[in-house]
């Protein structure tokens, strides 16, 4: 590792991450935006495109979203003829959406941008530099994949708790 050119104190790695996945999600919103879709209707879209079909409550629990921003969100696509819906065979109470063909296009379209963005940011590195952020991405994944199912407490367990 090369020294730092500052004297700037090095963020733990908490800060670090907080920060690079704020700065991250900042401007693939931005690289999103030339697609004409809100946030919400772009995660919407990637969540379909990748599992082909689902139902808005499926959508909304993949997506940590509440049911009356999924139903707003799908609204609008349904209208723009980006996203259909049906009866759901399984459950007659509810209802199945997935891309129409042309939402299929502005699937890809969208992942081709979030893609080409994703690209410039990697570019600015060396090739040992980006197999280096390659690896440590998948491993980053791997671990965000293993703490999906744990809990998280917004504070922290103090010593004395559950001391008996």
């Amino acid at each position: 590792m090369s020294e730092t050119t500052t004297d700037a104190p090095v963020p733990c790695c908490g800060d670090l991450l907080r920060e690079v996945t704020r700065l991250y999600a900042r401007a693939q919103r931005a690289a999103a935006e030339c697609c004409g879709t809100t946030s919400t209707q772009c995660h919407i879209l990637i969540e379909l495109g990748r599992a082909g079909e689902l139902t808005p409550s499926e959508l909304g629990r993949r997506l940590q979203l509440e049911k009356s921003w999924i139903s707003r969100a799908l609204d609008a696509l349904v209208q723009a003829g980006v996203v259909a819906k049906r009866a759901n065979a399984d459950d007659a109470r509810s209802w199945v959406v997935a891309l129409t063909a042309k939402g299929r296009r502005r699937f890809e379209e969208l992942n081709a941008t979030l893609d080409a963005h994703a690209e410039r940011v990697l570019a600015a590195l060396s090739p040992d530099e980006r197999a280096f952020v390659d690896r440590a991405l998948a491993l980053l994944l791997r671990a965000l994949r293993a703490d999906a199912g744990v809990a998280v407490s917004c504070r922290p367990v103090l010593e004395t708790e559950g001391v008996q």
